[in-house]
């Protein structure tokens, strides 16, 4: 039997239906049942059948599901309009206006006990926390999906624990969300839950956390396993999605044509499917892409491009990841002062909370800018600001190189046993190319 109301919830929503239709209980009841019966029910103290709901639904000319649940026939399919707007307006960069579309979603939702359209609405505001940098909020949208989803299968709920990782890994928890991801991997591939949409996008999110760590073997391992998933994936944004973060692995092993290649499917996918956001974020890659390959003054177009496109949108925690890639490339191009001004300007956005990694790349940029005009005092401050932001994060990579400077500067300035200190520290975070203290790798999935 589906679930449905109190009886006597049931009998007070029959009688009001009923008393605006100007229908007697007579009139209701006939041919089928008695007018007693009616007053019984309408008193609550009957609980009425499918068969007695049906009919009574059909003379008082409303759905079954309104009758019993106080749900209008229509709502479910409203409701996933508004959820698909929702969506559109988020795809398009709208992030407030989105925000706003998904609570009226979730707030009609609630009442009616409406678990998918529900956690649909607390996975859109989840994905407005993280562009906007609100990343504890965010979480906490996450988390409520999740248990909303609390009976459904795994893959159901794979998209609330990718957004928690996502949270997590933003804020500089990398290990937690490797942890959540390669964890949710494994029961679902041992379970034999090989739903290609929900792995594809667990193992493309769990690529930049791995190159953070340095787990650079790891992480080309998630880029194989993905793009074998990819053909049988039914999500073309999932797809450009697994594209833009294969390009990371693609550049770590040095193949940047290759790279360029797969964010250039990944763009194109998006502006098939008019997603802004990622769109802007495919500049960016590209402007990485071309960075490492020494192309600045073509970097330096596209992560203005990016910068541009996210921060019209108010996407505001990557807006200010932007900007410090963007800083990088001007230093590199001898506007060194320009590219101070952007970083302290956005130095504000970004902490140990809230895109640790990023904050830690803007320090040491300020640190090598300080330096180059003699200030060695704020040089260091910087260097060691930035060595307790990556120290946190976990980012092995980074940090072996930021104990280089650090122990350089050091070591010039006369302080020998200090900067040995730093030299040591960064060789205890080098290790070989893909090795990390992660433990066993995930189960594979049936490729």
């Amino acid at each position: 039997m589906p679930e449905r109301d109190d009886p006597e919830i049931i009998g007070r929503r029959v009688q009001r239906l009923r008393v605006e239709r100007g229908l007697t209980q007579r009139q209701l009841a006939e041919p089928a049942y008695t007018p007693a019966y009616v007053s019984t029910l309408e008193a609550g103290r009957v609980r009425p059948s499918d068969d007695a709901l049906r009919h009574l639904a059909e003379r008082l000319g409303v759905g079954f599901d309104e009758l019993a649940k106080g749900r209008p026939a229509r709502l479910v399919t409203e409701l996933r309009l508004k959820l698909t707007g929702a969506q559109r307006t988020l795809a398009t960069g709208e992030t407030e206006a989105a925000a706003h579309a998904f609570r009226a979603v979730l707030d009609e939702a609630e009442p009616h006990g409406l678990a998918e359209e529900q956690a649909a609405a607390l996975l859109g505001l989840g994905e407005c926390g993280t562009q906007t940098g609100e990343l504890v909020e965010a979480r906490k949208c996450f988390e409520r999906a999740e248990e909303t989803l609390a009976d459904a299968p795994l893959p159901a709920r794979v998209p609330a624990i990718r957004g928690r990782a996502v949270a997590h890994y933003l804020a500089g928890e990398l290990r937690y969300a490797v942890y959540l991801l390669e964890s949710t991997l494994d029961e679902l591939n041992r379970s034999g839950l090989h739903d290609p949409d929900a792995l594809l996008l667990l193992y493309a999110s769990a690529i930049g956390p791995y190159m953070d760590m340095g787990a650079h073997a790891r992480a080309a391992q998630a880029a194989e396993f993905a793009l074998a998933l990819a053909p049988r994936a039914g999500d073309p944004a999932l797809v450009a999605r697994m594209h833009r973060s294969v390009a990371r692995t693609l550049l770590a092993e040095g193949r940047l044509a290759e790279a360029d290649a797969s964010l250039a499917k990944a763009a194109e996918l998006y502006r098939q499917l008019q997603i802004r956001t990622e769109l802007a974020n495919c500049h960016w890659m590209r402007g990485y892409v071309c960075a490492q390959n020494g192309e600045l003054e073509r970097a330096e177009d596209e992560l203005r491009a990016a910068l541009d496109m996210l921060s019209a949108k108010r996407a505001a925690l990557y807006s200010s990841q932007v900007a410090v890639e963007l800083a990088d490339v001007l230093h590199r191009r001898g506007k060194s002062e320009e590219a101070a001004a952007l970083l302290n300007g956005v130095l504000g956005d970004l902490s140990s909370e809230r895109g640790a990694v990023h904050a830690a790349a803007a320090h040491r940029l300020l640190g090598i800018i300080a330096e180059d005009t003699g200030d060695t005092d704020d040089a260091e401050e910087h260097y060691v600001r930035a060595l307790s932001l990556l120290e946190r994060a976990g980012a092995a990579g980074d940090l072996a190189d930021l104990c280089r400077l650090l122990g350089d500067l050091l070591r010039r300035t006369g302080r020998v046993e200090a900067a040995l200190d730093a030299y040591r520290t960064g060789l205890g975070h080098r290790t070989a190319p893909g090795t990390t203290t992660l433990g066993p790798a995930p189960a594979q999935p049936p490729l």
